[in-house]
């Protein structure tokens, strides 16, 4: 599912009991399942800012002592200078875990605390996702001075359907869904709904339909959505990461797996190794010139489009099939001019 349960609390503690909370901030969606908040004295971002600080501290430094750890959070002003205890350590750390799946624990021999799952923060999971959010957000919220010095990409309508569409996932209750395609007419219909996911730019429901079809729904299209009072129960062997794992995007086709092999010119490789496409992407060969990157994908209209983006930096060498459908791309681009 994509929320996150419950929040720990620290010196101050804070409950929950019943609503969705969604915070837009600077462009990012930051969803919660939140229950009616009680905080003594403390705010949501000051918490969330120490979860944050102990994350990146243990990650720079691998392994610290409380005493150490104590040092740098009273040095970095983390709670205006006040010591860092081991009752806060031991709340704090498991709130990271509720809140990131991230566990740290104290080495028995040596008293030092380090990140025993760093792969807890792996690349297209929720966890990082609301690490990386978190981690603007305690930055910038620090120096209100710079907001308007950083430029976001803006996201189109339809936030407003995501604390409904959270809700369902909490109750298991379907929506009543108006859509309207961009070419056809519009339409309503009952859905279950089962995951969301961002993809450039624009907020996609997955969801199934009353014919039993498992379908993607762009919320920039969806022109009302309400919770029925019906439910339903997802499959408890369904995984949203698993149904999209074979894909780049959000077009899950039956168009068949296949090994794509591509060559990335100039700055194109460095590009793809600091941002890889795909998690099945490796990189198979290196020159001075080019380096060639495999896949394990199914090649639809958003894969290819994304090699399309690259221009003359990215040419697919195999399979036949799907270098002479890349082909046929550009000589269609290449008639509008």
């Amino acid at each position: 599912m994509f929320f996150i349960q419950r929040f720990s609390g620290q010196d101050t503690l804070f409950w929950c009991v019943g609503v969705i909370w969604v915070d837009y901030f600077f462009g990012e969606f930051l969803l919660v399942s939140f229950y009616s908040c009680t905080f003594a004295g403390m705010k949501p971002a000051q918490i969330f800012h120490q979860y944050i600080w102990l994350i990146n501290t243990l990650r720079v430094y691998r392994a610290l002592t409380l005493d150490e750890l104590d040092q740098m959070w009273r040095r970095d002003r983390v709670t205006d200078g006040n010591q860092l205890s081991r009752s806060t350590l031991t709340r704090h750390r498991r709130a990271i875990y509720d809140m990131f799946g991230i566990i740290i624990e104290a080495d028995s021999s040596t008293y030092k605390y380090s990140i025993q799952n760093a792969d807890a923060l792996a690349n297209g999971s929720i966890a990082q996702w609301l690490y990386n959010t978190l981690s603007v957000h305690g930055v910038l919220a620090e120096c209100a001075g710079v907001k308007d010095r950083v430029v976001l990409e803006n996201i189109p309508s339809g936030v407003e359907y995501l604390s409904v569409i959270i809700h369902a996932f909490h109750t298991g209750r379907r929506l009543l869904m108006g859509y309207q395609k961009f070419n056809g007419e519009g339409y309503v219909k009952t859905v279950c709904p089962y995951a969301l996911k961002l993809f450039h730019q624009r907020w996609y429901l997955l969801a199934l339909n009353d014919v039993q079809q498992l379908r993607i729904y762009a919320l920039d299209r969806i022109t009302s959505l309400t919770a029925t009072d019906e439910a339903f129960e997802m499959p408890d062997d369904f995984s949203p990461q698993d149904y999209f794992s074979e894909y780049f995007g959000v077009l899950t086709t039956d168009t068949p797996m296949a090994h794509v092999v591509i060559r990335a010119y100039d700055y194109t490789p460095n590009y793809l190794r600091t941002l890889p496409l795909h998690h099945s992407q490796r990189e198979v060969n290196t020159t001075e010139h080019y380096a060639d990157f495999a896949f394990d994908i199914r090649p639809t209209h958003d894969f290819l489009g994304q090699l399309l983006s690259h221009g003359a930096g990215i040419e697919v060498l195999s399979p036949p099939d799907v270098r002479q459908l890349m082909r046929q791309k550009l000589a269609e681009g290449l008639k509008r001019y």
